[in-house]
């Protein structure tokens, strides 16, 4: 199928707008980050500070109120918003008109760092996919809410953009396929996956590809030192933030990924590849901003 397009192959980063000296906070957007559950509240954690140090004005998490106190004292810079939760600490179904308006209400927005697992869960990711107007990060266990409802990955069938975040593992269960063929053909895969399913697509990995099916680009930046807990949700809390300040979706995404690895990389030179952990990325986010000139 890749053979009757033409896809445009982007070597080089575009020039991010200037940060104007007369700014405000609303400038540059607010983040809306839909995350965690009993367990795993550093996921939401990580995402919000990632969403804080991508320069985003506003950054709110959304969060089942049992884990609220752990995100909200992790920083105090993002908003919280504690949601409905059921007998295991996950979001419930409940909370599910809530978190589209809370999504409806931001600049762009993200779900699926840390939320768990349910048949509720798998329901709500969906119709937040379907339904939400704003540009949407989807990752982590959102992803595979959408492999228990494959039918709603269509072009057309989400509201507003989608950047879709997956690693090898959850690629394939997205695709069908093995974690062995998605690396052995993984831009030929995300070309196709992208274009079918009206996405732009960032397939982490050494040499991540970022596609919308019709233009093509491989990350230079990273490291074996992301290869952790954590670190996608860095990503995700990332690319929220830069979409939230006006960035095209296959530009935040691209911006996204060169940013992450370049944080990686300046990190390790400090901290090593095995010594680095995910909660150091957001520090070394403000560095890589401070090595590109910002």
């Amino acid at each position: 199928m890749t053979e009757s397009r033409t896809i445009e192959r982007i070597a080089a980063l575009p020039d991010l707008p200037p940060r104007a000296s007369n700014a405000h906070k609303g400038t540059f957007g607010k983040a809306m980050i839909v995350a965690g559950s009993r367990g795993m509240s550093g996921a939401a954690c990580l995402a919000g500070q990632a969403a804080l140090r991508g320069g985003a004005g506003l950054v709110a998490v959304a969060t089942p109120s049992g884990v609220l106190p752990i995100v909200a004292g992790y920083e105090p810079s993002y908003l919280t918003v504690p949601l409905q939760e059921d007998v295991d600490g996950r979001i419930a179904l409940s909370a599910l008109s809530d978190v589209i308006e809370l999504l409806n209400d931001a600049t762009a927005g993200a779900i699926g760092p840390g939320l768990g697992r349910s048949a509720d869960l798998d329901e709500l990711v969906h119709s937040v996919y379907r339904t939400v107007e704003q540009p949407l990060v989807v990752d982590a266990d959102a992803l595979n809410a959408l492999v228990a409802r494959p039918d709603g990955l269509t072009a057309g069938s989400a509201a507003g953009p989608r950047v879709l975040t997956p690693h090898p593992g959850e690629f394939a269960r997205l695709t069908g396929q093995t974690t062995a063929a998605v690396q052995s053909h993984r831009e030929e895969a995300a070309i196709e996956f992208a274009a079918k399913a009206g996405v732009i697509l960032v397939l982490k990995g050494a040499e991540t590809v970022i596609t919308d099916g019709l233009r093509v680009a491989i990350n230079p930046t990273g490291n074996s030192g992301l290869a952790t807990g954590g670190t996608g949700d860095v990503l995700t809390g990332l690319i929220t933030s830069l979409l939230a300040q006006g960035l095209e979706p296959f530009v935040a995404a691209q911006w996204g990924a060169y940013l992450h690895g370049l944080a990686g990389d300046i990190a390790a030179s400090e901290l090593s590849q095995p010594g680095l952990i995910a909660s150091d990325l957001p520090r070394y986010l403000a560095a890589a901003w401070q090595r590109l000139g910002f």
